[in-house]
C-alpha cells in the first residue's frame, strides 16, 4: 500500500518538476527564473526522500541534505549578484 501511494506521490513531482522547467525556460523576468529554480531545488529533495523512504536507503537522504545545501547557497549568491552586481565585496 505504502509503496503505490510513494510511487503516485513521485509521479506527481515528476509533473511538477516538468511544469517548473518550464516556467524556468519561459519566466518572463531573471527573479522568476531564479524562483523557478528554487522550487526545482525543493522539489527534486522531494523526490530524493520519496525514492529514499521507497528504497530503503539512507544515502538518498544524505544526498537530498547535500542539495539543500547547494540550493541554499547558490540561491543567496544568486540574489546577492541580483542586487548588488557582483558576489564578493
Amino acid at each position: 500500500m505504502i509503496n503505490t501511494v510513494l510511487i503516485i506521490v513521485m509521479v506527481v513531482i515528476g509533473l511538477s518538476l516538468l511544469l517548473n522547467l518550464y516556467a524556468l525556460v519561459r519566466g518572463p523576468a531573471l527573479p522568476d527564473r531564479l524562483l523557478a529554480l528554487d522550487t526545482m531545488y525543493i522539489n527534486s529533495i522531494a523526490m530524493l526522500l520519496c525514492y529514499g523512504i521507497y528504497a530503503v536507503s539512507q544515502l538518498y537522504f544524505e544526498a537530498a541534505l547535500l542539495i539543500a545545501m547547494l540550493g541554499f547557497v547558490s540561491t543567496v549568491a544568486v540574489c546577492k549578484f541580483l542586487l548588488r552586481g557582483d558576489i564578493i565585496e
